[in-house]
This record gives structure tokens, sequence and C-alpha cells, in this order.
């Protein structure tokens, strides 16, 4: 009998697999805390063999490396991937036996990028699951503009192809594992559930019930804004990651707090938004530690800027770094977990700002001067905006602020926790601001302005 454990990384969107039998098992797509596979296997009482890529990943920086040192595993990497490493090149329909009558068979399938390759569990010959990593996943596929512009209509084609081949080869009831599209940014559209099949992509995937040239246009016409930190993890893949270091870092004082601010460093306060408003260190900002840190945090800092985390406990403070490593930001420069009021000199004051809600944005006489900013992404924005809304988006707010005329700023995004964010960057800046902290379908009901269209003035 197989089994198949899948590892959950919600903050990144991803999912990671640990499949075998009873003596030994096969990592597939593993993140950067490996201990976490290792955990898994011990429970099962496995020994990894293999470790498998599906690709060079563009999202985070794999553990794949540091697991086969590890455990002396062979580490299977796409052949036509440029990497730095010494590993076990895979081709089309290679075959690895994982262990007695369970066998993973190689099948590329190109798009995502372009040596892309899905492995095909197998039980004595007969195919039970597909590892599709950014080639087919749940309703939609792995977006096909991460690696170069110029082969982003190529792999788009691949991307269909490469379905389609998944399709023929393998039976309807074969389960599809993919890595991406539970809420990555290198999957081209929302994943919708999270458990599919081959029969069941065969009738609700795009790539498998349109056509090529329909699928391609549908793709690229959709394709949504990149993190920024996509551009460093590719190379850090290709050139073998540094193994993880988890251990907790210096502990930082109000001093250290303060000189750290001054030099320019980013302070970053993990605590949730509306502890963060009631009181926070003036010039930190707010990147909940619950929130999507790693995706955030990493897109909107200056690379290689240190960091400073403040947390309200050690366990918080202890799962952001974990999260942040996943992402290339590997160790704090310091750190503090407490009160806030801790993180500050007697003779200073904790800044705040106000929160509120659409209802109370409409309930503003007309006549008083506010800027309404709008944080979310252009495809969100596309289905409607509050008119005379400033629109930037999260991502471009730190590098665009001095486009915002002078005011109150009301920042909103879609349910709050971007709105947080954009908060305490311009609080940071000196700007009043206040947090709207209420999703935006409350915005219409509130009775204020609303303009939709197919796309807006950014």
């Amino acid at each position: 009998m197989f089994f198949i454990d899948t590892l959950e990384l919600e903050g990144l969107g991803n999912r990671s697999y640990l499949a075998g039998g009873a003596h030994t098992a096969v990592a597939v797509d593993p993140p950067r805390d490996v201990d976490q596979v290792l955990a898994v296997a011990a429970r099962r009482g496995v020994r990894i063999s293999h470790v498998v890529e599906t690709h060079v990943h563009n999202d985070y920086v794999s553990g794949g490396l540091d697991l086969a040192r590890l455990t002396g595993a062979a580490y299977l990497v796409p052949a036509a991937a440029r990497v730095s490493f010494d590993r076990t090149p895979v081709h089309d329909r290679d075959t690895v036996t994982v262990d007695v009558g369970i066998a993973l068979r190689a099948l590329t399938t190109p798009g995502h990028t372009p040596h892309h390759t899905s492995y095909v569990l197998e039980e004595r010959g007969a195919a039970v699951a597909v590892f599709t990593g950014g080639s087919l996943l749940i309703g939609t596929v792995g977006r096909p503009d991460l690696v170069e512009p110029r082969l982003t209509e190529k792999l788009a084609r691949a991307q269909h192809a490469s379905a389609h081949r998944l399709a023929a080869e393998l039976p309807d009831e074969t389960e599809v594992l993919p890595t991406h599209g539970f809420g990555s940014f290198c999957s081209s559209a929302q994943a919708d559930g999270d458990a599919t099949t081959i029969g069941k992509e065969k009738v609700g995937n795009d790539a498998l019930v349109q056509d090529v040239d329909a699928f391609v246009a549908g793709l690229l016409a959709g394709l949504d804004d990149v993190p920024a930190y996509y551009v460093h993890m590719g190379p850090a893949n290709a050139a073998g990651p540094a193994p993880v270091d988890l251990t907790a870092p210096p502990v930082a004082d109000a001093a250290d707090i303060a000189a750290r601010l001054a030099a320019g460093e980013w302070v970053v306060d993990l605590r949730n938004r509306i502890a963060f408003a009631r009181g926070h260190v003036a010039g930190s900002f707010n990147f909940e530690a619950d929130g999507k840190i790693a995706t955030y945090l990493a897109w909107l800092i200056p690379w290689g800027k240190p960091v400073t985390l403040l947390a309200e406990s050690p366990e918080q403070l202890a799962k952001a770094q974990r999260e942040l490593a996943r992402v290339g930001i590997d160790r704090p420069a310091a750190a503090a977990a407490g009160e806030p009021a801790e993180w500050i000199s007697a003779n200073e004051e904790l800044r705040s700002f106000p929160r509120a809600t659409f209802a109370d944005l409409a309930a503003l006489d007309p006549y008083e001067h506010r800027i309404v900013l709008d944080v979310r992404r252009e495809s969100e924005r596309a289905d409607g905006w509050i008119n005379d809304s400033v629109h930037i988006p999260i991502h471009q707010l730190h590098r665009r602020q001095h486009e915002l005329p002078a005011g109150v700023v009301w920042v909103h995004c879609a349910g709050g926790m971007r709105a947080g964010i954009a908060a305490s960057l311009l609080d940071a800046a000196g700007r009043d601001v206040v947090a709207v902290d209420d999703s935006f379908d409350a915005a219409r009901s509130a009775g204020l302005p609303m303009v939709t269209g197919p796309r807006s003035d950014s």
C-alpha cells in the first residue's frame, strides 16, 4: 500500500508532498525548512530515498538540496534545468523505484518553466497520482510569464499541450497533486477547491476544454502582478540554497530598535492590525504574522535590507522567522517579543491611528477634504472602485507615496489586511491616515459612489 502526505504552506499558497510505502518515500518540491518533512517521515517510520523537484521554483527557496544532503537521498531535478550543483538529471519517462511495488515516472510538461516535469506515482504499474507542480493545477495552470517575457506566449502554448498530454496518458481517476494554486502567485488563476482528478480537470479546466488560441488569449489577459522578490528565487535555487538557520536572532532593546530605525532599517511589527493601530513604535511597519507575511514583506522590502521583528510572543516570532526564511529573508538582524511599551524609551510615546468602516467613510461631510486610497491590485479594481479614489497598489506604495495629495488618507483594500500594511507605511512617513478595516463588498451598500469599468487609472 502507498501513502501520500500533504504539507500545507498556507502563507505561500503552496503544497509539498511525501509519498511512499512501508519503508521508503520520496519528497516532492520540499520547502526551505526541511525539518517538517523529516518529522513527517519520522512519524511514518520511513527513510527518504528520493527528493524531486518539478522545476526550479520562482516563488520560494527550495529545501530540496539540503534535504537530499541530510538524508543521503538521490536528488532528482529536470535534466534541462540549469543548476550549479550535483544532482540526478531527470529525462522524460525516467522511472525510479520508491518502495516495493511503488515507482515514480517522469513526464516532461513544459509551460510553467521550459524544463518543467511532472511525476506519476504508480502502484504495481498503475497510475494513482501525479505530482504536477506548476503544470496542471486545480481548474487552472501555472503562469507562464515568470521566466522571460519573450517566452511567455510560447510557454502558454506549451502549458496547453502539457495539460493535454497528462489528460491523454493518465486514467481519469488519477489524483492531481499540484504544488501551486492555493493562493500562490505562481498560479494563473485562483484554484477552486482543494482536490481534483484528471477526469474532473477534463471537464473543468480551460486548458482542456478550450482550443489553444482561446486558451492562450485568456491566460495572457488574466495574468496578475508578479511579486518583486520572485526575481531572486530562481537564481537562489539554481545556485543551490544554503541550509536554513532558524535559531533565535539577537534580542533588541528600545535603544537598539531606535538605532536601527535611525539607520533606515526596517522594523516590522508582527502583531495584528488592530493592536498595531492602537499603539506602535513610530516608524515601524505592520505585517501581520497571521497574514501573508512572507509574500507581502518580501514583495515590499528593498532586497537585502536588514529587518528587525517585533512580536507579541516568542512563538509568533519563530513562526514569522520560518515563513520569511522560505522566501530568502534568512536572518532577522534582531528581534523583540513582548509589549510595545517595552520597545520605546521612557521619553517616547507610542503612535496610533484610527480604524474605520466604509459606513464611516460614507458618513463624512461631503465637503470634508479627504483622500481615499485604494491599494488593491489592478485586476481587483477593474470590478469596481470608489469614485475619485486614488489607486496605488500596495506593492507600489512605498515608492509612490509622494503622489498622494495633502490631507487625511483613508486607505482600503479588499478586506483589511493590506490596508493595515499601507496605513503603517503612511503613518511611518508622517501622514495622517485612517485604516478602513472592512470588506469592500460593504462599500456599495454603505452608499459610496461607485464606478465600474474594464480598467482604472493607476
